[in-house]
């Protein structure tokens, strides 16, 4: 699938050794060069950088400077090139089974990195076959993201879209239900069979799915909760529903 290089910045900094194996054991594409602590001996991640072929230099006292203070590097920081992780919608598309009925979860304008990551994660825990970004006012692919995936960015495919209207209307017409997360969804979670190919929009932490958006899906979908709580942090929602949908296909875990 060939990379979309104009959907991220040219490159990213990911930290720590856990991160840096995934991306090299699963897309070794993606890391241009490693600086690596004097300290750092682990023999598995010096064998994946030679296998590899991946230039290495030696990380100094500009480790914090690289990826901020409160980055837990583990004395391993690599430059990586996002556009390289990114795939074209339509390569995607080309490469899906639509007969085996799988589920994508498209960010609308998640803001957060942290949310981005954790849905990253979360889509690979519970066997979803892509996660569709936009490429604007969305957050993008970042070392917080990778770091809060633990690497799942590297295993599941993440996918350049443009407009998010468009994509839903490509989507139905290969035969996908789409389904936006809401608090006011007119559907509880557990009525849906999720028998054909499914889609699941999660909308902006505070404003929710833009209003065409959520006009343009199939079904809105709420969870039910205790009313105590008024809502959920949209990762956990995003969480919540994707092991609701591999309840209906372990064959997908």
């Amino acid at each position: 699938m060939r990379p979309n290089k104009s959907a991220a910045p040219k490159k990213i900094y990911i930290y720590g050794k856990h991160a840096l194996e995934e991306a090299l054991e699963h897309t070794p594409r993606v890391v241009r060069k490693v600086f690596l602590a004097s300290e750092v001996r682990d023999p598995k991640l010096r064998a994946l950088l030679a296998r590899h072929e991946i230039p290495v230099a030696p990380l100094g006292k500009e480790g914090a400077s690289l990826v901020g203070r409160d980055a837990v590097h583990q004395g391993v920081i690599a430059i990586m090139d996002p556009a390289a992780l990114l795939v074209q919608f339509d390569d995607f598309l080309a490469t899906l089974d639509t007969t085996k009925n799988p589920a994508v979860a498209i960010l609308g304008e998640v803001q957060d990195p942290h949310n981005v990551g954790a849905i990253i994660r979360s889509a690979a825990a519970f066997g979803l076959s892509g996660v569709l970004i936009p490429e604007r006012h969305q957050a993008g692919v970042t070392g917080v993201v990778v770091k809060t995936s633990a690497g799942m960015a590297f295993r599941v495919p993440l996918v350049s879209i443009g407009n998010i209207n468009n994509t839903l209307k490509i989507l139905k017409e290969k035969g996908f239900w789409t389904y936006g997360l809401a608090m006011a969804g007119t559907t509880a979670l557990g009525a849906e069979a999720f028998d054909v190919p499914t889609a699941f929009i999660i909308g902006n932490e505070g404003a929710g799915i833009r209003e065409k958006t959520l006009e343009a899906c199939d079904v809105t979908l709420s969870i039910p909760m205790h009313s105590r709580t008024e809502s959920l942090n949209a990762a956990v929602s995003a969480g919540i529903v994707f092991y609701e949908w591999s309840t209906k296909h372990p064959e997908a875990l």
